[in-house]
């Protein structure tokens, strides 16, 4: 549950290019030109105009004495790119500082396989960068790429600078922003969970912070966003969780925050689970203000919502605190993101713990934190709950392996740096629902992040005519800040994540939660942060497992 916001600087992944070609150059000055592109890894979103996907940042040079401008810019894809998803392709100048105001250079209002833009812009003896922005169609296909093979320059003295592509860096996704920030009169959308239905309807589960980006206690209700198109469409959003003014207070102080949503696919039921309390104060985070005992006005509250016709209609809040928790503990909650349904029936919230054990811990205070899982074998109407998988470790996810153990997949708080790496995710399994945990040969040692909350999905894939326990990651793959969005595969249950079966979706540096599901069985679902808004995307299973055969 507690976020660690950082004042991070983005890692961007930046490709020099040379002066591959020169032709007509009328002057030269024996210089060695070399040209900075970067092709940002994100998708044009649907519905967002200027998406700034290319940059090109001139060498520092005296054009003064020359007086040179930029006649065209050409810009070529592959013949097998889906040019009918762009309305156009604009092109921007930035001269002076980083901070400088962009001039229109020109644009493709009808975006084909080959694309000229024609403009004039004079060169200045500073900082020189042009930017290119696709505009999405009004009717895009999630499922369709771009690929750019070509990018070239033409000067005013005749001069032709041709910039080639680098392969796998050159791929132009599409995507849609589920929740835009101050959508429904709300600040933020946070914590997403995604699931799928029997019938392949989605479902997406968010905090909806509506004054500001604070996690609890905070003015924050649980909402739903409801696709029966695959994620194409979504239904609009529905609150399905708010404790209203309970105790007469107000909104404020009943937050309920954090979701994590599971579907029993045997009985159809969907459930999410929720953190609440009552009456902390606004000013202080619920991490820190919740305490020992078991009612709302001291402790946080495990609360459970269920839907049983596909998502259309929600039950009132069932709290199941008094089952699960320990009176001693200061708090439990629950994942964030989804739980599972194992094959045998039993469902599976992740969930964390904070118990006061003593000792000084990470922030001062006194306690540890326990990933553990909730469970049910009786549909729901009873919970149990495991013990602690490993110290120091709050958000967690869980999968179910091929011999039928649970494998949980955990944000480290602890850092730990005896094994040689920081801020790894931790891995444990379980054999007897959470009673005894043994530590993972993969954890603290496979998967690099910068302290966050991560999502882990399996699904049978069948490659090469056999029928496989494939295990896909997602998080942001970067040591320093929560930027580099990117999907692992697995094809050995988490022991290994090959780098050739991992891709980066999402560069920029955003808040960094996110959650998978299978759309159907060739499509991998991902709804993760940026900044106070939640994006999807829809990537194919053979653009992560590249190479494979299915």
């Amino acid at each position: 549950m507690r976020l660690k916001i950082f004042l991070m600087f983005p890692l961007i992944a930046v490709i020099y290019f040379s002066c591959l070609h020169r032709s007509e150059s009328t002057k030269d000055n024996g210089e060695n030109h070399s040209y900075l592109v970067k092709i940002s890894q994100q998708p044009v979103l649907a519905g967002r105009v200027e998406n700034e996907l290319v940059t090109i940042t001139f060498p520092v040079a005296d054009y003064t004495d020359e007086n040179l401008s930029i006649k065209s810019i050409s810009l070529k894809f592959n013949k097998t790119s889906r040019m009918e998803n762009l309305e156009s392709i604009n092109a921007y100048f930035y001269s002076g500082s980083e901070s400088a105001q962009k001039q229109f250079f020109g644009n493709s209002d009808k975006p084909s396989v080959n694309n000229k833009i024609d403009g004039a812009i004079t060169l200045s003896d500073s900082l020189n960068r042009i930017i290119i922005c696709f505009d999405p169609a009004e009717n895009i296909d999630m499922m369709a790429r771009l690929i750019i093979e070509g990018l070239s320059i033409s000067l005013s003295d005749r001069t032709k600078i041709d910039l080639k592509m680098p392969s796998g860096k050159n791929i132009v996704r599409f995507g849609q922003v589920l929740r835009a920030a101050g959508q429904d009169n709300c600040d933020t959308y946070r914590i997403p969970g995604l699931v799928t239905t029997n019938s392949g309807t989605l479902i997406a589960v968010y905090d909806n912070r509506y004054t500001r980006s604070k996690d609890l206690q905070e003015d924050i209700d649980i909402g739903m966003s409801r696709s029966t198109d695959g994620g194409n469409s979504w239904e609009p959003m529905k609150v399905i969780m708010d404790m209203r003014e309970y105790g007469g207070r107000p909104e404020e102080l009943n937050g309920t925050g954090d979701p994590c949503v599971l579907y029993d696919h045997k009985t159809n039921t969907i459930w999410v689970a929720a953190l609440w309390m009552s009456g902390a104060s606004r000013d202080l985070m619920l991490w820190n203000a919740s305490g020992p005992g078991m009612t709302p006005e001291e402790t946080g509250q495990f609360l459970i919502v269920k839907s049983t016709d596909d998502g259309i209609t929600w039950s009132e809040p069932v709290n199941i605190t008094k089952q699960i928790k320990d009176p001693s503990w200061q708090l439990l909650l629950q994942g964030p993101g989804r739980g599972i349904t194992t094959k045998d029936g039993t469902l599976v919230f992740p969930a964390q713990f904070k118990a006061d054990i003593g000792e000084p811990a990470l922030d001062g205070g006194q306690y540890s934190c326990h990933s553990t899982i909730v469970w049910s074998r009786d549909g729901g109407t009873t919970w149990n709950i495991g013990t602690g998988a490993v110290s120091n470790t709050t958000e967690a996810q869980v999968v179910e392996l091929s011999d039928g153990a649970l494998m949980l997949n955990m944000r480290d708080d602890l850092n730990r740096k005896e094994k040689g790496v920081t801020n790894g995710r931790a891995v444990a399994v379980t054999k007897d629902l959470g009673k005894t945990w043994v530590v993972h040969p993969s954890s603290n040692s496979a998967l690099p992040e910068p302290n966050c909350m991560a999502s882990i999905i399996s699904a049978d894939i069948f490659i090469e005519g056999i029928k496989k326990k494939v295990l896909f990651f997602s998080n942001p793959d970067n040591k320093i800040s929560r930027s580099d969005m990117t999907i692992k595969a697995s094809l050995d249950e988490g022991s290994t994540w090959p780098e050739k079966y991992q891709l980066e979706i999402y560069e920029p540096e955003g808040y960094g939660y996110s959650c998978m599901t299978m759309v159907d069985e060739k499509t991998v679902g991902i709804l993760y942060e940026g900044s106070k808004e939640l994006f999807f995307q829809k990537i194919p299973v053979s653009d992560i497992l590249k190479g494979s055969k299915f």
